[in-house]
């Protein structure tokens, strides 16, 4: 069967043209979904999310046009899509509210080194920094967040958390120079 014809079973409600989509493209979109999900899903994620858009097809046949393209690549894009959603809910699940992350509780060397008057200013200096720039500022350097899922979790661009990093930086610095 090429596309259109499986195309046209799944608008028809051909179960066997789904079954037979699925045995063909199950391994592709497992790759597809994995490679985004890899880093803060399971197993069960992925597969979730390759059951998700098997189902979209069957829900949404007349979304997938044979003139614009292959089956395999509007089903690896769709997967693709399924898998950048999950990966943002899992990030946003697994973060931290502000609140929670304590400057006093971060690890390192350097608070051990601090004394309590130092440590204190910097506490008040970044308390006295704007949002989003001092939550930024927080799941980068005290909780270990790369800039790519603090703008996962925040839902911005890396280029703007890095932005917001520099600022915040850039205010500390005059703050604790007094």
């Amino acid at each position: 069967m090429n596309d259109e014809a499986i195309a046209a079973a799944i608008r028809n409600r051909d179960q066997q043209a789904i079954h037979t989509v699925i045995t063909r493209y199950s391994r592709l979109l497992w790759t597809v979904a994995g490679a985004v999900l890899r880093p803060a899903g399971t197993a069960e994620d992925v597969e979730e999310c390759v059951a998700d858009v098997f189902l979209y097809l069957w829900q949404h046949p007349d979304r997938y046009d044979p003139s614009r393209g292959k089956l395999k690549s509007w089903l690896a894009m769709v997967a693709r899509s399924q898998a950048v959603d999950r990966y943002r809910e899992l990030i946003k699940q697994s973060a931290l509210p502000l609140e929670e992350a304590a400057l006093s509780g971060c690890p390192g060397a350097a608070e051990h080194l601090m004394e309590a008057e130092t440590r204190e200013a910097l506490r008040r200096a970044v308390d006295g920094l704007e949002e989003p720039g001092r939550e930024i500022l927080v799941r980068r350097y005290c909780c270990g967040q790369k800039p790519k899922e603090i703008a996962l979790a925040l839902d911005l661009q890396v280029k703007q958390v890095d932005n917001h990093l520099y600022r915040a930086k850039r205010k500390l610095r005059e703050a604790l120079s007094l």
